[in-house]
């Protein structure tokens, strides 16, 4: 669990000056300190938020949590931090075909070796009533910003909405809703969301330099994740959602598997190749078993500012077709448009800035679909599902 407190003043803290201090605490089997070991890893730094990860070996790790939770406290009593957050994270042979994730619980709750102790139904974010996934197969089809204009849509309708920045590699909620500065904590145990345009909102981009790359594996994004669901005092949510990184890979899975999602929309543009990807990725919701609302069309058609003229820049119509082939619901289509491009860029999106714009429609529209439809499943409720 993350800790925080509150200083008067945030010293010029780097990361000399944390390894320092970590080298004072010792590996309970190998003898040696956790920075001579090269159990250190991950390190990040900003304005006094302290991110890093300490690798150990598989079998080890449920012994280790009095490990971690010293160096998270010796690293929180340095002056100038204001938050630390330790996770621990370890290399693991392949699993055998056919065998749960690791931190999967077994029948009757328990977790496997290595996962944290967590029971099965234990929930992250209690007081949310309902989680989406926008989700997408690849990178560069507008994704952040059609997760972005669909929760200020959702939020202009009245309903109580946060959004998750889960891509751990490329944050880019915090610039898009125009929210500056770092997360505080209001009871010194869990952060409080950042929050603008009526959203609350949590990203890594808050944490870590915009600039500087984030180097993780796989274990350590999956544990910053839940780190944010889990230590973020969301409150009480009708609605979130959460803009997932492109792909199919650990924090897809993270996602699918350790929350409840009522569901999840998947985000393409109109040609073959986007498709393709696309397809995969609303294969592998649906072979976790989370509902699938449907297929958003992004930079469906161009309409020339100038002349009027519209150009099918990367064909149109394709996610409709793919939806029909993939018996799933068609939610709209979005143009291609320098006003959404630039609004997003500004921190005021095009939901907010140019709301009776036939852009700002179309993504209302949208909305209306997916809370109809998350209505729909609120009688059955969403499940966890562990393969």
């Amino acid at each position: 669990m993350a800790i925080f407190s509150e200083h008067p003043t945030i010293a010029q803290l780097g990361e000399k000056e944390i390894l320092d201090a970590l080298k004072s605490i010792s590996d309970p089997d190998r003898g040696k300190d956790i920075v001579s070991l090269g159990m250190v890893s991950g390190l990040q730094v900003k304005d006094g938020h302290v991110v890093f990860a300490i690798e150990v070996d598989a079998e080890r790790g449920p012994a280790l949590e009095p490990l971690r939770q010293t160096a998270e406290k010796t690293v929180h009593a340095l002056p100038g931090v204001i938050s630390a957050t330790v996770v621990l994270t370890a290399e693991r042979p392949p699993a055998p075909a056919g065998a749960p994730p690791p931190g999967a619980p077994h029948p009757g709750g328990a977790p496997h070796p290595g996962g944290a102790p967590r029971p099965a139904d234990a929930p992250l974010m209690p007081g949310v009533k309902a989680i989406i996934a926008v989700a997408s197969g690849k990178g560069g089809v507008g994704k952040s910003t059609t997760a972005v204009n669909l929760a200020l849509a959702l939020a202009a309708d009245g309903h109580g909405v946060g959004i998750l920045d889960a891509d751990i590699f490329g944050p880019s909620i915090p610039r898009m809703l125009g929210i500056p500065g770092r997360p505080g904590s209001s009871d010194g145990t869990k952060l409080d969301p950042m929050e603008n345009h009526g959203v609350k909102c949590m990203s890594m981009g808050f944490l870590v330099d915009e600039e500087t790359p984030v180097v993780w594996r796989g274990p350590m994004v999956m544990s910053a994740l839940e780190q944010m669901m889990r230590d973020v005092a969301w409150g009480e949510l009708d609605v979130l959602v959460v803009d997932m990184p492109p792909g199919t890979g650990d924090a897809q899975l993270t996602m699918s598997q350790r929350v409840p999602l009522a569901g999840a929309v998947i985000v393409s543009t109109p040609q073959d190749i986007a498709l393709a990807d696309a397809r995969k990725g609303l294969n592998m919701f649906r072979k976790v078993d989370v509902p699938v609302f449907g297929l958003i069309e992004n930079m469906s058609y161009y309409v020339c500012p100038k002349c009027g003229e519209r150009s099918e820049i990367f064909s149109h119509g394709g996610a409709k077709r793919e939806a029909e082939r993939l018996e799933t619901d068609f939610l709209g289509e979005i143009p291609l448009d320098i006003a959404i491009r630039e609004t997003s860029d500004s921190g005021r999106p095009i939901v907010i800035d140019q709301p009776d714009s036939p852009h700002a429609e179309a993504y209302r529209k949208i909305a209306e679909k997916i809370w109809e439809r998350i209505e729909a499943g609120a009688e059955e409720g969403p499940k966890i599902v562990i393969q």
